[in-house]
C-alpha cells in the first residue's frame, strides 16, 4: 500500500479468445481497502483509512474490529483462529481474535529494532507468517524488510535493503518467496530454506522489462498467486491487475473502473476475484470500492 499521491467495466485478460468478466461492486463506500483474506465463504479485508477489519458474507459489510491509529494494509489468519494485521500508521503487528478482540500489539523485532511500514503478510506454513516492513513513504531510503513472526510473537528479520517492501507471497511448494519492491517497480524473489530463513535474492520479474507503463509509476503493491502459480500484482498507479505466468511472461490485465487496485484475493474456488481499489487516492479516508470480478482464467 501507498497512501496517498497527488458498476460495470471491461476487463480483459489476454490472450483475446478469454472473455471479458463481470464486475460487481460489493462495497461503493469502502476507507482505502487493502489486504484481503478469503476464509471459508467470508471476504476479510482491512480499510486503511478507517482502521478496521470489515467482513463480507455475501450479503452485508460488517466492521469486526478496529484500532485507531493502526492504519492496516494486510491480514493473514493463523491456524489457531487468531488474525494477523499489519498496522503500517503504528508501526505494530495487531494481533486480533477470531471475535474481532485485540489480544496483542507487537511492536518490536527480537533485537529491539521498531517496525517501520509493517504492510503485507503471508502465511510461512510454520505456524507463522513473513511480513514486510516498507520504510518511510520516500523513494530514495532503501531500507525496507522482510520479516518472520511466529506464533508466540517473536519477530526476526529474514532480509534487509529492499526499495519499499511491499507485496509478499509464498510460492505453493513453499520454496519461494517473492516480494513487490514497489518504488523499483519489479518483484524479487528468494529460496527459502528449511528452517524458514531466506537466500539467493534475485530478480524475478521487473516493469520496465515488461514495457508496462502507467499515467505514473508504474507502481505494484500487492499480489496473490493463483491455483495454477500463476502471479496477479495489483497496482497502486492503475485500476490494474497484471497476470505472470511461473516464468515471469506476462499473460494479461484485469482492470477495474478505478485508478488503483492494490491488492486481490481468490474466492474458496478460484472463481472470483475480490479486488481493493481506491478512487479518492489524495484526500483521508481514501474512499474506493471493493470489487467482485468474475475470473476470466479459471
Amino acid at each position: 500500500m501507498r497512501r496517498t499521491m497527488g458498476g460495470l467495466a471491461a476487463v480483459v485478460l489476454l490472450p483475446a479468445s478469454l472473455a471479458a468478466a463481470e464486475v460487481v461492486v460489493i462495497n461503493d463506500q469502502a476507507r482505502f481497502p487493502e489486504g484481503p483474506l478469503v476464509v471459508g465463504e467470508t471476504l476479510y479485508y482491512v480499510e486503511y483509512g478507517g482502521h478496521t477489519i470489515v467482513t463480507w458474507d455475501g450479503k452485508e459489510n460488517k466492521v469486526l474490529w478496529t484500532q485507531e491509529g493502526c492504519g492496516p494494509s494486510a491480514l493473514v489468519q493463523l491456524a489457531g483462529g487468531d488474525f494477523l494485521v499489519t498496522c503500517y500508521d503504528s508501526g505494530t503487528i495487531a494481533r486480533v481474535s477470531a471475535k474481532g478482540e485485540t489480544l496483542a500489539n507487537y511492536d518490536k523485532d527480537e533485537a529491539g529494532g521498531t517496525l517501520l511500514g509493517p504492510n503485507d503478510l503471508t502465511l510461512d506454513r510454520k505456524g507463522g507468517a513473513y511480513f514486510t516492513a516498507s520504510g518511510p513513504w520516500e523513494s530514495a531510503p532503501i531500507v525496507g524488510h522482510v520479516y518472520r513472526i511466529d506464533a508466540s510473537g517473536k519477530i526476526v528479520s529474514a532480509a534487509d535493503d529492499l526499495h519499499y517492501a511491499n507485496g509478499i507471497e509464498l510460492s505453493h511448494d513453499g520454496k519461494t518467496l517473492y516480494v513487490i519492491e514497489s518504488e523499483a517497480a519489479r518483484v524479487i524473489q528468494f529460496q527459502v530454506a528449511e528452517d524458514g530463513s531466506l537466500s539467493d535474492r534475485r530478480l524475478f520479474f521487473r516493469h520496465a522489462d515488461a514495457g508496462v507503463k502507467h499515467d505514473w509509476g508504474p507502481y505494484p503493491d500487492g499480489m496473490k498467486l493463483d491455483a495454477k502459480g500463476n502471479l496477479f500484482v495489483g497496482h497502486y498507479s492503475a485500476g490494474q491487475i497484471l497476470v505472470i505466468d511461473p516464468e515471469g511472461k506476462v499473460l494479461g490485465e484485469i482492470t477495474v473502473p478505478s485508478p488503483a487496485a492494490p491488492n486481490l484475493a481468490f474466492s474458496a474456488d478460484g472463481g472470483t476475484i475480490f479486488v481493493m481499489a481506491v478512487d479518492d487516492t489524495a484526500n483521508a479516508p481514501y474512499l474506493g470500492k471493493v470489487y467482485a470480478v468474475t475470473n476470466p482464467a479459471k
